[in-house]
């Protein structure tokens, strides 16, 4: 602790001063008086530059926050909406990768907010044509490439499934009346 409070007092001290100091000191320490840098207390090793803080430190002393992240839609052209309305422009058949083999009816559709997606049409059978309106939601078919959207069936001109008993609500059917 006195050898520090030495050091740090040789920048008043006069030249001649030092120079004794100098030749009376060992080697080690002769080094350290010609580059005053090293004898900066806040600097723990013997390198020219100074460290930086890491971000993980500059958080954990409350001098930087962390910026918030965008969130990701999956669907990002229902713009964080549960589901959009849109008009069908064409109905069209897909054939799915590889392992499966099928012809999977698909529609493309203009979406209100103006963007224009393709969108699976589930069920078996359907009344689409153009200029119909349709409602979409989210939702991925596995074995159609691209096909991030499907159309909710039983809202607006799409009809529910004919003839569907199980899984009724996936297709917009209604429960059968008791006879």
């Amino acid at each position: 602790m006195m050898l520090r409070n030495m050091f740090r007092g040789l920048s008043i001290i006069s030249s001649s001063t030092k120079s004794m100091i100098y030749n009376n000191t060992p080697r080690s320490f002769s080094m350290l008086l010609n580059k005053p840098q090293l004898l900066n207390p806040f600097i723990k090793s013997f390198s020219n530059q100074k460290r930086l803080l890491t971000i993980n430190q500059m958080i954990r002393n409350n001098r930087f926050t962390r910026p918030e992240k965008e969130k990701k839609y999956r669907c990002k052209e229902l713009e964080g909406a549960p589901m959009r309305r849109g008009t069908v422009l064409k109905v069209m058949i897909m054939k799915p990768k590889k392992p499966n083999s099928a012809q999977r009816k698909v529609a493309k559709v203009k979406l209100s907010s103006g963007k224009i997606i393709l969108a699976y049409i589930p069920g078996e059978g359907h009344n689409l044509q153009e200029h119909h309106t349709v409602f979409v939601r989210g939702a991925v078919v596995r074995d159609l490439v691209g096909m991030k959207y499907k159309i909710i069936r039983g809202k607006g001109d799409a009809q529910p499934v004919v003839g569907r008993v199980s899984a009724r609500s996936k297709y917009g059917v209604k429960k059968p009346k008791k006879a």
